[in-house]
């Protein structure tokens, strides 16, 4: 075996050590010069980058605390109330992600990942009576709402906190408060709530879109919670536009939004979103046999809840415009006792002196007759006009009458069809205060 002196195991050594430092160098070149095997990958990421602003930077990095704040006005009349929102920016997706998702997929997640957090589920007690004729509370109905002011207030539907001796919001980080009502409107069936966050926590909330101009097979996105199963997503499109849907209250609610988005009970009180994240409806109601969702769901479109939300923070009801008079709902047995051509309408019974609805030349009736049950009767007046028609929309019943005015305002000028001695007469009235 050959020997080794010392001088050569150390010149040996050093010999190693510097190869192995002219290697690392040599491999440190190439990975900074952008070594083929790496190139692929390196140019993807420098893609993605290098399209991002430095607002987008920033919030790639720190995707739960970015939001952009805004404030705006509900609109509707000068008065209308100022909302404060603070709304998550849209996520920005890598390449890797924009592989892997449809562009389909993409804008379903946005849209979730936008909304989700301000979408509340709303949990009821009633007061029930129990075997001794004590009156106890009870678990009442649940559903869905959307928190639409940073301050704390949700919209949902007046059904939804029906009787509701206490209410509940549970927020998407699992915290819960106790509500209380502002107003309810159960003409369009809107309530809003409010709850006090603590100091220090910013809350989450839904911008108000724009539902005049939607069309018919538009894609839209529903979030609530169904069946007790939170902050569920369900995409469809508009079905039609334009419903007049009758509520469990016999009132009938216009211009309705019909989608085939799966709306299940839950669902009431919850959002119904454009592919921007905004609220273009309030989901209200499904059509169904069972009891379950089957392709035919109805919203209140976003511009009616408008209005709406910013009367009742305002002045906890609704500012509508009336005719100042009172009426009696035609029947054939009323029409045939008053000798009448016509059987669908309101009869205008009596009116006041000096209203609007005199001074356009509305008549009221002249003839006092009992109407009603023994026990029930009351006074009406026959002989006066029949309103048939406002605005062109016919008016067959009180339903009609409410529903026709319900987006109108006092100081409102509105064109009402009378039938007057077998003719029909148009009358230019203006809208008094309810």
């Amino acid at each position: 075996m050959k020997l080794y002196t010392k001088h050569q195991l150390i010149r040996a050594l050093l010999v190693a050590v510097a190869g192995t430092v002219i290697i690392c160098a040599g491999i440190y070149l190439l990975v900074g010069n952008k070594n083929p095997i790496f190139s692929q990958t390196m140019t993807e990421e420098t893609v993605s980058v290098s399209t991002e602003t430095p607002a987008e930077a920033v919030q790639a990095s720190q995707p739960e605390t970015i939001i952009a704040r805004t404030e705006a006005a509900v609109p509707g009349s000068s008065d209308s109330f100022v909302l404060q929102t603070a709304v998550k920016a849209d996520p920005v997706y890598t390449a890797d992600m924009q592989a892997t998702y449809t562009q389909d997929e993409l804008q379903n997640i946005t849209v979730y990942e936008k909304c989700n957090g301000a979408v509340v589920n709303i949990n009821t007690q009633v007061m029930a009576v129990n075997w001794f004729l004590e009156p106890v509370p009870q678990e009442g109905g649940s559903g869905s709402g959307s928190i639409i002011d940073k301050r704390g207030y949700v919209v949902t539907n007046v059904h939804v906190i029906s009787d509701a001796y206490k209410i509940y919001i549970s927020l998407s980080d699992g915290t819960q408060y106790e509500g209380r009502v502002i107003g309810t409107d159960s003409a369009s069936d809107i309530a809003v709530l409010k709850f006090d966050p603590p100091a220090g926590v910013e809350l989450q909330t839904i911008p108000f879109g724009d539902s005049e101009n939607l069309k018919v097979g538009q894609k839209v996105i529903a979030i609530g919670n169904p069946f007790g199963f939170e902050r569920t997503m369900t995409t469809g499109i508009v079905s039609g536009l334009g419903r007049p849907i009758q509520s469990s209250t016999g009132t009938i609610i216009r211009d309705m939004i019909q989608t085939d988005t799966a709306i299940n009970p839950g669902n009431s009180g919850g959002p119904l979103l454009d592919t921007q994240g905004r609220m273009i409806g309030i989901n209200t109601m499904i059509y169904s046999t069972s009891g379950s969702s089957a392709g035919v769901g109805f919203a209140v479109p976003v511009n009616t809840a408008r209005r709406v939300v910013s009367d009742l923070i305002q002045y906890g009801t609704v500012r509508r415009g009336v005719i100042e008079a009172s009426y009696v709902q035609l029947t054939s047995s009323i029409a045939d006792y008053a000798g009448l051509d016509i059987s669908t309408g309101l009869l205008v019974s009596e009116i006041e002196k000096s209203s609007n609805a005199a001074k356009a030349g509305l008549k009221a009736g002249t003839q006092a007759v009992r109407y009603g049950s023994a026990r029930n009767s009351r006074i009406i007046y026959l002989g006066g006009d029949i309103i048939t028609a406002i605005d062109g929309i016919a008016v067959t019943s009180l339903a009609d009458y409410y529903s026709v005015l319900e987006s109108k305002r006092p100081g409102d000028i509105v064109r009402v069809t009378v039938y007057r001695n077998k003719q029909y007469v148009d009358l230019s009235i203006t809208l008094a205060a309810e």
